[in-house]
C-alpha cells in the first residue's frame, strides 16, 4: 500500500509540473477542464448518486458544458485573458461560499438538516467549490502570460507549496502535541495544535519565499505584511476546503471520494484543500494586494 501511494504520488507530481510548465493556455485549460470533470464526477456521490449511470451522466453533461463553454471563449484563453467580466464574480462567489461553508462544517451535523436531502443544493455546493477554482488557477497561472509565460506559474506553484508545506507542519505539530479537536463530528483526527502549527508553518513560507525569491518573481512589488497576512488566511481556508469535503463524505457515508488514484482515494481527496485556497488567494492578490 505504502509503495503504492508513494508511485502515484510520484507520477501526480511529474504530470502536474509537465502540464503547468509545459502546456499552453488552451491545453492546460482543456485539461484542467477534464479533471474538474471527473471531480464532478465524485461530487455526484455527496448529492446521493451512488450507481454508475447517473453519475457518468453528470461528468457528461459537465464535460459538454466546459466544451462549449471553452469553445465560445478560444480566443479569449489562447490570449491568456481569463478574468474577464463574466468569469471575474466568480471568485467573489467563491468567498462567499466559503464564509457558508464555514458556518455548516461549525454547525455540522444540524446544518445537514438544511441541505442533506436537496440534490439541488449538494450540486450548487459542487459549483462553487469546483468552477471558481478552475478559474483562479488559470488565472493564477497566466498572471501577465504575455510578458513572461513563466510568472504565473511561479505563482500558482507557490499556492501548492504554501499549501502543502502547511499541511505537514499541521501534521507535525498535531501528532508533536495535538490534543484538543478540531472538528470532532467532521474530521476527528484533526487539533487545533496541529492547525495552529500549519498557520504558523505557514508565516514562515511565506517570510522565506519574500526574502529567497527573485525580486519582482510576481511581477510587481508586494508589501511584506499583507503578503503573509494573505498566506495565512490561504491556509486556514484550505483546512475549510478539507473539512468541508470530509462533512459531505461523512453524511453520503463514504470514506473516500473515489479510488481513481491508487493509495489516495479521488481527485477530491487530492484537491480539496486547493479548492478553497486557490480562489481565496487568487481573490486578493487581483484585487487587494
Amino acid at each position: 500500500m505504502l509503495k503504492e501511494r508513494v508511485l502515484s504520488a510520484i507520477v501526480m507530481i511529474i504530470a502536474a509540473l509537465a502540464a503547468i510548465f509545459l502546456l499552453s493556455p488552451l491545453p492546460l485549460t482543456l485539461v484542467l477542464a477534464a479533471v474538474i470533470a471527473a471531480a464532478m464526477w465524485e461530487w455526484a456521490q455527496f448529492a446521493g448518486l451512488k450507481r454508475s449511470l447517473p453519475r457518468a451522466v453528470v461528468a457528461f453533461v459537465t464535460v459538454c458544458l466546459f466544451i462549449l463553454l471553452i469553445f465560445a471563449n478560444t480566443d479569449y484563453i489562447r490570449a491568456a485573458r481569463i478574468l474577464t467580466d463574466e468569469t471575474t464574480p466568480l471568485l467573489f462567489i467563491s468567498c462567499i461560499w466559503w464564509f457558508i461553508a464555514f458556518l455548516l462544517v461549525v454547525s455540522y451535523p444540524k446544518s445537514a438538516n438544511l441541505w442533506a436531502k436537496s440534490v439541488i443544493a449538494k450540486f450548487s455546493f459542487g459549483f462553487c467549490t469546483l468552477v471558481p477554482f478552475f478559474i483562479a488557477a488559470l488565472a493564477l497561472r497566466f498572471n501577465n502570460y504575455a510578458v513572461n509565460e513563466f510568472q504565473g506559474t511561479y505563482l500558482l506553484l507557490y499556492v501548492c507549496l504554501l499549501v502543502w508545506g502547511a499541511d505537514s507542519g499541521a501534521y507535525f505539530f498535531g501528532r508533536a502535541f495535538g490534543k484538543r479537536k478540531l472538528a470532532p463530528k467532521v474530521s476527528p483526527g484533526k487539533s487545533w495544535e496541529g492547525a495552529i502549527g500549519g498557520l504558523i508553518t505557514s508565516c514562515v513560507i511565506a517570510f522565506l519565499f519574500l526574502e529567497l525569491a527573485p525580486h519582482n518573481v510576481f511581477g510587481r512589488e508586494l508589501a511584506t505584511l499583507p503578503f503573509i497576512l494573505v498566506s495565512v488566511a490561504t491556509v486556514a481556508i484550505s483546512v475549510l476546503g478539507d473539512l468541508a469535503e470530509s462533512m459531505f463524505k461523512r453524511q453520503a457515508n463514504i470514506k473516500d471520494s473515489s479510488n481513481l488514484i491508487p493509495g489516495h482515494g479521488g481527485i477530491l481527496d487530492r484537491i480539496d484543500s486547493l479548492t478553497a485556497a486557490i480562489p481565496f488567494f487568487a481573490t486578493f492578490f487581483f484585487f487587494v494586494l
